[in-house]
């Protein structure tokens, strides 16, 4: 199986330029200057300037640490919230299985997006507030993944030896199961990750995700769609980060997903 390095390269890539790009490049992202509105790629601006004159690339910079901070700590929160129940749901079973069953076709009952719309409408964005509410939206997958790999491990032997020893179910859980767990756990995590920063991007093109001053790469997108016809790489570069991210995310999350399945069925 051969691994994606050009993913991995692309991703590390991305990671250095947001992180530590504004060490190397210093020009501020928010300094307007009348004199520069709408120019072009040059040796000045590298990517260019936006309908205010501010330097595209360091606001791709800035924005960048704004979508990861949201595509990581939502995917974190959701996968955290998914393996929890998913293994609870799946170890305990009975009426504690019913109701993850009931609370997750819930969810399921409304298309994902329009959820997020939803809740976001009645709160002002912020950070935190997206990454709260992308997360709520976003668990069931996972949740349904860790119930069912659970329900697979509840059935084994060496669990239910460890029942009839009257071993603590929290012990259980997290000695024995959370290690079973973990790939899926990682594959829904980077997986995740993309969704995340799509949703958040989606949000913000529709004028509902990050108030200015903070920007993101989703904002610097939608910034750019109503001077798309006259000065294109305004919402070209910013797409082509979101590509970029959610593309090597995808491959690597397909990568692990294709280990995990290979490691089941070797223990098959």
């Amino acid at each position: 199986m051969r691994i994606p390095l050009f993913s991995i390269f692309v991703l590390v890539s991305v990671l250095l330029f947001v992180l530590i790009g504004d060490l190397i490049y210093t020009v501020s992202p928010f300094m307007l200057d009348s004199g520069s509105i709408l120019l072009a790629p040059d040796s000045v601006h590298l990517l260019g300037t936006d309908r205010l004159g501010r330097d595209l690339l360091a606001r791709l910079i800035e924005g960048g640490k704004v979508s990861l901070l949201i595509g990581v700590g939502s995917a974190m929160v959701a996968s955290m919230i998914g393996l929890i129940l998913g293994a609870t749901a799946g170890y305990l079973r009975g009426n504690v299985d019913r109701g993850f069953v009931i609370t997750v076709d819930l969810f399921l009952t409304f298309p994902t997006f329009f959820l997020l719309l939803a809740l976001v409408s009645y709160v002002n964005a912020s950070v935190w507030v997206l990454i709260l509410i992308i997360s709520i939206t976003g668990w069931m997958t996972t949740a349904r993944l860790i119930r069912s790999e659970s329900f697979a491990i509840t059935s084994q032997p060496f669990i239910k030896i460890l029942n009839i020893a009257k071993v603590g179910k929290w012990k259980v859980l997290m000695k024995y199961y959370a290690p079973l767990l973990a790939p899926i756990f990682f594959v829904s995590f980077t997986f995740g990750v993309g969704g995340a920063i799509l949703s958040e991007s989606g949000l913000s093109f529709l004028g509902l995700g990050i108030v200015a001053p903070q920007m993101s790469w989703g904002t610097i997108l939608s910034n750019g769609k109503e001077v798309i016809d006259i000065a294109w790489w305004v919402s070209f570069f910013p797409g082509l980060m979101i590509f970029l991210i959610t593309f090597s995310l995808m491959n690597i999350s397909n990568h692990l997903q294709q280990l995990t399945n290979r490691k089941e069925l070797q223990l098959d």
